[in-house]
This record gives structure tokens, sequence and C-alpha cells, in this order.
């Protein structure tokens, strides 16, 4: 007897595989595990093979009668089923071509979880220039037919609008992503292979302007008596009492200070260099940064978190209290102060290593305070929990150095 949705629907498992039959070779086989599976039984030169048609509820009764009519008629063909149906699977993956833009969002999707979470990190910097300049020029081509002209065109068109730093990481992620292709088996050659050959040459590196020892005092003045927002004043000052990047500066949150032990300890993945090290040794433990105050430092950070509003972030935002303030602030007050061209936020952090070398202070202990690499060329380790209690009392001179010029008339 025929089967009926609702037999269909209502058969249950049994301690035995269960085979229901429908007619002209359609039956339903029920596993144990109470999986349901459409079958359909054939002759086929003499034997009595079987294929299967998809599994209930996803393929309903209707639809399974369906799909064995057309294999029955297949059948009285002369034709196999089985082969037609493989036939139309590799056609159907043959045509499911693997674009530009397709492989490049597997890489990156690939890529993500060992890229640190950051506005400016590679993440988002591939991601933005995958979208504005790569996708656009080379997304609809098969990955397999692009050419090393294609790939050279779309950096010839970052090139041409002058941007050479934004063309080279795209050579190097372009590089990556055909690389990705290869070993994913969707090409045999890297069409973007050795393309710095014929890259237009950057300018040399304009390294951030600082100030000389020399010129310290001039700027305390102009500092002091500088109108703008108080808290942009505090986040110049604690640039200049501690070393920090702007961006560590502007991302610090409460939380992180122990203003009673005047020490700010800022987590690994916070640290531009320490990322590199969490990435390279995975499962070990970065220390954080450790930035001992002093006593100035601990005043200053103390009076603009009070000043924006005891929020989590040291220095809230004016117009959203979650978020820092613009990357923009510090270089925008330095310019309106008229040191454009003559000192950047990054620039502080070249003015206190100059000073403190040329104040004569150990290396190592100027190095670990800007969370740089240690000076031993053997060690070459990013451990900024070292000369915690020597690099405290080297601050706290500094500090009161400063202290001392913008005393003087």
């Amino acid at each position: 007897m025929p089967l009926t949705d609702t037999a269909v629907r209502q058969a249950k498992p049994a301690e035995k595989d269960v085979t229901l039959t429908d007619g002209s070779g359609l039956s339903l086989f029920i596993a144990t595990n109470g999986t349901k599976s459409w079958h359909f039984r054939f002759s086929w030169h003499g034997k009595q093979p079987r294929m299967s048609l998809g599994t209930y509820p996803e393929i309903t009764l209707k639809e399974a009668r369906e799909k064995r009519d057309q294999a029955r008629a297949l059948v009285a063909k002369g034709v196999d089923p089985r082969l037609q149906r493989r036939e139309e699977k590799r056609a159907a993956a043959s045509e499911a071509v693997k674009t530009f833009e397709v492989v490049a969002n597997e890489w990156h999707a690939f890529k993500l979880p060992r890229w640190v979470a950051a506005h400016h990190g590679a993440a988002y910097q591939s991601r933005f220039y995958l979208d504005k300049d790569l996708i656009p020029a080379l997304g609809k081509i098969p990955v397999a037919d692009v050419k090393r002209s294609d790939v050279l065109a779309a950096l010839r068109r970052i090139e041409k609008r002058e941007a050479l730093n934004s063309a080279k990481k795209c050579r190097s992620w372009l590089n990556n992503i055909f690389r990705f292709a290869i070993a994913s088996d969707y090409l045999e050659m890297n069409p973007a292979a050795d393309l710095d050959i014929v890259a237009v040459k950057e300018p040399p590196v304009k390294h951030n302007p600082m100030l000389r020892q020399r010129e310290l005092k001039a700027f305390l003045h102009t500092l002091r008596d500088f109108d703008c927002a108080s808290y942009t004043k505090s986040a110049i000052r604690i640039l200049l009492l501690t070393g920090v990047r702007t961006g560590e500066m502007r991302h610090a949150t409460a939380a992180q200070f122990d203003l009673d032990a005047a020490l700010w300890t800022i987590p690994p993945e916070g640290v531009k260099q320490l990322r590199k090290v969490i990435r390279t040794k995975e499962g070990e433990e970065v220390p954080p940064y450790l930035v001992p105050l002093s006593r100035q430092a601990v005043e200053e950070v103390r009076k603009v978190h009070q000043l924006t509003g005891r929020y989590k972030l040291l220095i809230a935002g004016r117009n959203d209290p979650s978020k820092p303030i613009s990357n923009n602030t510090v270089n925008a007050a330095l310019k309106r102060m008229g040191y454009e061209g003559k000192l950047t936020g990054q620039g502080i952090r070249a003015t206190i290593s100059t000073a403190l070398n040329e104040m004569g202070y150990n290396e190592d202990w100027i190095e670990a305070q800007l969370s740089h690499a240690g000076s031993s060329k053997v060690r070459k380790t990013y451990n900024h929990a070292e000369y915690v209690e020597q690099r405290r009392g080297m601050m706290q001179d500094w500090a009161d150095y400063l202290d001392k010029l913008e005393s003087e008339g």
C-alpha cells in the first residue's frame, strides 16, 4: 500500500532499521537513531542497486515521488541515475567559480582571529582597502584567471593617488591572498609575487617632529598659557610625564591605574609592540606594560579623570563618554600652539627619549619606559615589566626637571 503523509510523519524508529515501501522502487528507510531517508531501488544490468533521494522532512513524500519518477525515466532511457546525479553535482561545482572577491573574503575571515581588533590594525586596514580598491578592481574575476597585469593595474591606481604606503600594504595583502588561494587548491601560480620590483619607490620616511632639550622650556611656558580645553592640556602633560603612545593614553581606563602605588598597568593587547609578541608566542603569558608614575603624573591623572566625569575611560570623550577623545586631539592642539611641523603627540616620545639619553640615563630603562625592544642583541624581548623601580626614579627626576624648567622665567 502506498505511503501517506501521515504515515511518514508518524513513523517511529525501532530497535532495528525499518523500511516502509511506497511503490515503484521508492521506500522510506528509518534508522534506529530516528533519521528518515528516501531510497530508490531499480534494476540495472541484472542487479538491484539503491540510491538515496534525500532525507525527510527536508524532502517531502511528494518530492520523493517526483525524484523517483525522474530516476525511473532515466533508467528507461538506459541512463544510470547515479552517474547522472554525479555529473550534475560536478557541473554545479564548476559553476560555483571562486572569484577574487570570494577568496579575498575567505582569507580575511581566516586571518581575522589572528589579528588584534584595533581601529588602525591589520584587520581594519585590510578590510578597508579590500573594499575600497582591491575588490572593485579584481573582485569579479575568477581567482584562477587573475593575471599579473590585473594585479599591477589595481596597484597602479593606488600609486597614482600617491598613497604609496597603502600600495605597499596592498601588495603584501595580495601576495598573501594568492598564497592562501594556492594552498586552498584554487590556482597554481601567484600573480602578485615579486611586484615590489616594479613598485613606485616610497619617499624617505618622515619621522615625527620632536623638540630638543633646549626647546622644552619655551614649550612648557606655551602649554601653561595656552587657552584650550583643560582635558586636552592634561592629555599632553600625561604624554610628557609618562612617554606612552597617544593611543595608549586615549584608550586608558581608570581601572588600569593604581594611584596609591603610582603605577599604570596597560594590558599587553593594548600595546602595539606587545600585540606582535602575543601573536608569535601564542599560549605564553606576555607581561603587561608597567608605567611607573611620578607624583606629578599621579596628580594629572586624578585631575583629568575628575574633570571628564569619572567615567570608565580615564579621559572620556566630550560628546560620548563611552568613546575616547579623538586621535587628532593632541596634534590639533599642538598645531594651534604654534608647533605644527615642530612636535606631534608621537614626537613627544622621541623628545623624552633624546632628553633622557642626553641626561645619561640607562638606555634599557629608557627603552622599557617607552615600550621599545631592549638594547640587548641577544634578548630583544618586549618585557616592559622590567626596571620598574629604576624607571620610577628616572621619571620622577624627569618630572621634577620639567617643573624646574616651567618655573624659570
